[in-house]
């Protein structure tokens, strides 16, 4: 009835022909199956859009030689990236060709961007592509001029083993690498199970693909659930203008840490507030709008996309864009972002003297500068009403002195403000300067924090206080006060203001006593909650000499290695600081060294630099001992809130002020959602309880003390209902996050065995997968891990323990000592020793005998000296497996583990050649790994990657508890 033709795929295509797209049949199309491009489409619009072109129609073949030897160059590239951006370049109009009549470069446009409707935009499904003996299958391709722009993958929305994730790995992870030159022309991909749709580019991984969805302004408005949503997406990205807008101002080439070329797109409300703010622009009407989209959704990008689309636009005649920032850490983090991507007539300036010549000239560009160098300003520097102004982190810190003087020098110009923190009530001048009363609640732009971490752009935060009580002994100080300034005349005012100042907030927080205290806490609360997971933390401290006293302490219980100091330089400090306050060089060599997690660098210990605009997704933890509050207060914890995949599922802050006792009160945002920012770790203990019965609600009369298949009966009895069975899928995803956001508190102890219960029971019915794709509700981490620790052999502990070795056994062989040996005892060393080896064929066979032997003398009680002896010789072979095991090459041992695991797959009508699978893995995973890619993320998913594409692509095993174990093996042998 439903599948995923015709309730997904077939429902996209009719959007989008309805969006403006000819309907055309995949074997219609006028290209072989070998070709990319629709040429005669290609050719007509040459001689269309080029008069030098539809002059002398030959030389359209010349442009499409040239594009046919792009498409080419992507066969031998191990990524599309270099020649797409190529492509691209020439859909943009950035190439020109000698078609002038005195052999005169003249622009060659392929696209007409005036009239989107204008060019040929086709739709087809099941477009076959062929490159050599290789042949794909593309569900959904929009053409545009003969160009595929757009390839989508659809999956069905009525099996919940499947996802968009699916869609999205197939494009990603098979297709962009098996036929890379299809996706040349490449503008986006989709993927969509019909509940969902994400789009991401080409070399994107899967984990950063985004949605689409229209800014809400009705917060009431019912939410847009499964193929409402997708039409919803589905308008909002392939409709051709939109297409188009993608194609030339929403993509940038950028080059990563390690100096390879990406493709980044942009996520929806940095689209959304582009255009909000080039409309408002274009109109001329009102001449300012307030951005609030929340910390790390993006905001340097939207300012990128954003001068992109104004310096294209003719009506504003070559406008200047200016960046204005209020810090210099912001400064070189905005400049390295407009770099890192490319722009074009970018300027960052050096100083007041600079700044003010670029203005007063007229300067066409686009100015990053500071808020501080319109300090010494005076009078007017240009009155063009084409100079554009975004202010980043627009709030009270641009009000004053330095943003009245920026305003009368530029009188006319536009004003934006973003900020990624909402706007306090009681800072009316912001919304004086910044917002519009045209706009609703003040904003033209609001994409909130549960906007973000509802698209996954980011992550909640949690808060664990764990507040340092401070006794002071007061009779005993008003004694050594007394002594102190006996017999030196001061006035009762002076010794008043003396006591004060020595009692002050500052002292006790700067305690040696107390930092050493709280830096042994932190050290043993890093160990065991934030380094197991593989993140890394950050301490923020007092001030500059604080840093210093925790970086002390910190090395008697970390190492000096473990943790450093970044701080700004000024003129009062120590000599010995120098250290600690890098230059931009070096700067940026501590942040490349803290975002490695083979990296022995785990914290990095601040007061102010970095402590805002500081982008690093493997911090989790900041350890805060510094009253700091608003605006500052929610920047500073929101470093933590990056996503880090794949295990990352919260920022963490460890208060030691109290410091979030009366954050919303102090903050007092006139959005009450902003009070949800930050979970209190206390709050979710005591929601543990109530949820934990919640789901367990689900099984009356069930006894849990129940186990085998008798006790799984009953569990799954219970829930036979599929709308029963859904709810409890629901309050168990609910207790789970609570459980690895809490883990591992010792206060969970109590919900153990009743977690265990639940876990084995929804694992028992979840139609879904282990490693967490975004079908029914997922598990967290932790939970895997918990599973996972009780798959083993239980050995109990006798009062006596037998050393089984080689030595002992040939004593007891030889009879020495025998009357006195216990077979239980030897029984339970070689339980112990076989379950260290479960995935080897030799001890599952030695298993196998040890099982047959206890069923031989199971009726004489194991009494028997028969018993004994065959134990023995039993107990010799498995130390003489083990001797063989310790041997053999590691990757041999995996090559085993490997054989045994496609063994069990193996039947009469799958006859899979197990040797062949086996030693394609061992190949590919050898041809790929590095000296410990398992603790990298890098590593890891390039394995994963070659692993997913050998067997599903390959031999076509798309089990993926089969992939997973795989994945297992190959991390223990290689």
């Amino acid at each position: 009835m439903f599948n995923e033709a015709n309730s997904v795929r077939d429902f996209v295509r009719d959007i989008v022909a309805g969006l403006g797209a000819t309907l055309v049949e995949s074997k219609d199309l006028p290209r072989a199956t070998s070709e990319v491009l629709l040429e005669p489409q290609v050719r007509d619009v040459l001689i269309r859009l080029n008069p030098e072109v539809e002059t002398d129609p030959a030389k359209a073949d010349e442009v499409i030689h040239n594009l046919r030897a792009v498409l080419i160059s992507a066969r031998t590239s191990p990524h599309p990236i270099v020649a797409n951006e190529e492509v691209m370049a020439w859909l943009t109009g950035q190439k020109s060709m000698p078609f002038g009549p005195a052999g005169e470069h003249t622009t060659v446009r392929l696209i007409d961007f005036d009239d989107p409707a204008a060019n040929e935009w086709l739709v087809s499904t099941e477009v076959t592509f062929r490159q050599g003996r290789l042949e794909k299958r593309f569900d959904l391709v929009l053409w545009c001029n003969g160009f595929p722009l757009v390839v989508g993958e659809a999956k069905t929305p009525v099996r919940a083993a499947y996802s968009w994730i699916d869609a999205a790995a197939q494009v990603h992870e098979d297709y962009e690498k098996s036929v890379p030159q299809f996706f040349v022309p490449n503008v986006f991909s989709f993927a969509t199970e019909g509940k969902d749709l994400r789009y991401g580019t080409v070399g994107m991984p899967v984990e950063l693909w985004g949605p689409w969805r229209d800014e809400e302004t009705d917060d009431d408005a019912p939410a847009k659930i499964g193929l409402d949503a997708v039409r919803e997406a589905v308008e909002g990205v392939l409709n051709p203008g939109a297409v188009l807008d993608f194609l030339r101002f929403f993509t940038i080439y950028a080059t990563d840490k390690k100096y390879r070329k990406i493709k980044i797109i942009a996520r929806f409300q940095q689209f959304q507030a582009t255009n909000l703010i080039v409309e408002r622009v274009l109109h001329g009407k009102v001449k300012q709008g307030l951005i609030w989209h929340f910390q790390g959704s993006g905001k340097s990008l939207l300012m990128v996309f954003t001068a992109l689309k104004l310096r294209a636009m003719a009506a504003l005649t070559n406008p200047t864009i200016l960046i204005v920032v209020d810090r210099i850490d912001l400064d070189t983090q905005i400049t390295s972002t407009f770099h890192a991507s490319d722009v074009p007539g970018l300027v960052s300036t050096e100083s007041q003297t600079q700044l003010q010549s670029l203005l007063s000239q007229g300067a066409r560009r686009i100015v990053i500068t500071t808020i501080h160098k319109f300090g010494e300003t005076s009078g007017v520097l240009d009155r063009r009403d084409n100079i554009i102004v975004m202010v980043d982190e627009a709030h009270r810190s641009q009000e004053g002195d330095y943003g009245r003087k920026m305003r009368e020098a530029l009188p006319n110009v536009f004003l934006f403000g973003l900020t990624g923190t909402p706007i306090n009530k009681r800072d009316r001048n912001t919304f004086m300067w910044f917002g519009s009363p045209d706009d609703q609640g003040g904003y033209l732009s609001r994409y909130s924090f549960q906007d973000s971490i509802r698209d996954g752009a980011t992550l909640p935060l949690h808060f664990e206080p764990r507040l340092s009580e401070i006794h002071i002994d007061q009779k005993a100080i008003d004694t050594a006060f007394e002594e102190l300034v006996a017999g030196r005349e001061l006035s009762e005012a002076d010794k008043s203001t003396l006591s004060q100042k020595a009692a002050s907030i500052e002292v006790l927080i700067k305690a040696p006593t107390r930092i050493a205290k709280i830096a042994a806490d932190i050290a043993g609360h890093f160990r065991a909650k934030v380094e197991p997971s593989g993140f890394k933390a950050q301490v923020v401290a007092y001030d500059k000499s604080t840093c210093v006293a925790y970086k002390e302490e910190l090395d008697k219980h970390l190492g000096p290695e473990a943790s450093t100091i970044v701080m700004s330089k000024s003129r009062g400090d120590s000599p010995s600081w120098a250290r600690w306050t890098p230059g931009a060089d070096e700067l940026e060599q501590v942040l490349a060294r803290f975002n490695d997690p083979a990296d022995p660098l785990k914290i990095i210990i601040v007061t102010a630099k970095l402590l805002t605009g500081f982008d690093a997704p493997i911090l989790q933890c900041q350890y805060l001992d510094k009253p700091i509050k608003e605006h500052t207060l929610l920047q500073a914890i929101t470093r933590t809130n990056r996503v880090y995949p794949p295990d990352k599922t919260h920022g963490l802050i460890v208060d030691y002020l109290g410091i979030f006792d009366d954050v919303a009160k102090s903050l007092a945002f006139d959005e009450t959602a902003v009070e949800r920012v930050v979970t209190n770790i206390e709050e979710l203990k005591q929601q543990m309880g109530p949820a934990m019965s919640s789901a367990l609600s689900f099984f009356p009369g069930v006894d849990r003390t129940v186990g085998g298949y008798e006790g799984l009966v009953q569990a799954q009895a219970a829930l036979a209902d599929p709308a029963q069975k859904d709810a409890f899928g629901l309050a168990y995803s609910i207790v789970s996050q609570l459980w690895e956001a809490l883990s591992p508190d010792p206060m969970l102890s109590d919900y153990r065995d009743d977690y265990r219960w639940l876990t084995d029971v929804y694992e028992s019915v979840r139609p879904s997968d282990i490693a967490g794709r975004l079908a029914w509700h997922a598990l967290g981490s932790k939970t895997i891990d918990l599973i996972n620790e009780h798959v083993r052999v239980e050995v109990p502990q006798s009062s006596e323990t037998i050393v089984l070795d080689a030595a002992t056994i040939e004593d007891l062989m030889a009879g020495r000592g025998l009357e006195d040996v216990s077979p239980k005892d030897i029984e339970k060393q070689i339980t112990a020793r076989i379950a260290r080896h479960l995935t080897n064929p030799v001890f599952v066979e030695l298993g196998q005998r040890l099982n047959k032997l206890r069923e031989k003398y199971a009726d004489i009680q194991h009494s028997s000296l028969d018993f004994l002896r065959e134990l023995l010789e039993l107990a010799k072979d498995t130390v003489a497996a083990e001797k063989a095991v310790n041997e053999v090459p590691r990757e041999e041992r995996g090559k085993a583990a490997l054989t045994e695991l496609f063994e069990a797959l193996k039947t009469e009508d799958t006859p899979i050649i197990v040797d062949n699978i086996v030693n394609r893995i061992d190949e590919v995973v050898r041809g790929v790994r590095f000296e410990g890619w398992q603790s990298t993320i890098r590593g890891d998913q390039l394995v994963r990657q070659e692993l997913r594409r050998t067997l599903y692509v390959q031999f076509k095993i798309r089990d993926n508890d089969v992939f997973e174990k795989a994945v297992e093996y190959v991390r223990e042998y290689y």
